[in-house]
This record gives C-alpha cells, structure tokens and sequence, in this order.
C-alpha cells in the first residue's frame, strides 16, 4: 500500500483577496510564497502551504507551462486548525485581541490540549491548537 506523508495544502475562498491577505500577512503573521491575482501561498511553520483563492477565480481550468489544474471552488465559512506551542497559546489570544479580533470558543481537550477559536475576514473559523488535541498531535 503506497503511504501518505501529510497534508501539504490547505485552500480557504476569499471574497476578496487582498483583505484577506491583510489579515493573514498582518494578523497572522504569515509570510507569502507565491501571489498572483488568483491566489496567494503562505508558508505555514516550514511544513506546509495556506492557499487564499479569489472565491470564483479558479472555476475554468488553469493552464500552466508544466500541466494544468482542474477547476475548483467553495463557499461559505469553512475551518482551519494551526498548530501552535502551548507556550505561544496565550500571546496568539493576545496578539488576536491587539487586532480586535473577538475570541468566539475555547477547549481543553481530553489529551491535555487547548484550542482557541476565531474568524477571518470572510468568515472561515480558525483554530490555534495546542499538543494534545489528537492522537497525532
């Protein structure tokens, strides 16, 4: 059976996008690897990639010099969880306080982790996860 490494990208559909990427380079302190009027990459702890697609720029078929990519689309809020260290939880509520973003939920899990949860500008509700939340985390 071939194996599966990890999940390398994550998508989220913005309304508009360079809201969005103020929030996510400003708030979020994401850095981007990539933007074009489609999209913007950000790099996510060295380990992955955060895609913010222009909600409706990605519904024909894209060609690129190396292939093509399917068309593809979403709506409505959808939901993300960052890792983060249970030493930085409390300066992340912090900073998102500093930003004026409301705080709407916080867990303590079973396994001795704590989530933090938020929104975007679009609506999508992020979480900042602790160690602890899955067996794998």
């Amino acid at each position: 059976m071939p194996h599966l490494n990890g999940v390398l990208e994550t998508a989220l559909y913005v309304d508009d996008l360079p809201r969005a990427r103020h929030f996510y380079e400003t708030v979020m302190a994401l850095k981007s690897v990539f933007s074009d009027q489609r999209l913007c990459a950000y790099d996510v702890g060295g380990r992955s990639i955060l895609l913010l697609f222009k909600r409706g720029a990605s519904t024909e078929t894209t060609q690129l010099p190396g292939g093509t990519i399917p068309p593809h689309d979403g709506s409505g809020p959808q939901h993300i969880a960052l890792a983060v260290d249970a030493a930085d939880l409390e300066g992340w509520e912090g900073r998102l306080t500093t930003h004026g973003v409301s705080i709407e939920g916080r867990t303590r899990w079973a396994r001795g982790g704590k989530s933090v949860y938020f929104r975007d500008p679009d609506g999508h509700l992020l979480e900042l996860a602790t160690p602890g939340l899955w067996p794998t985390y």
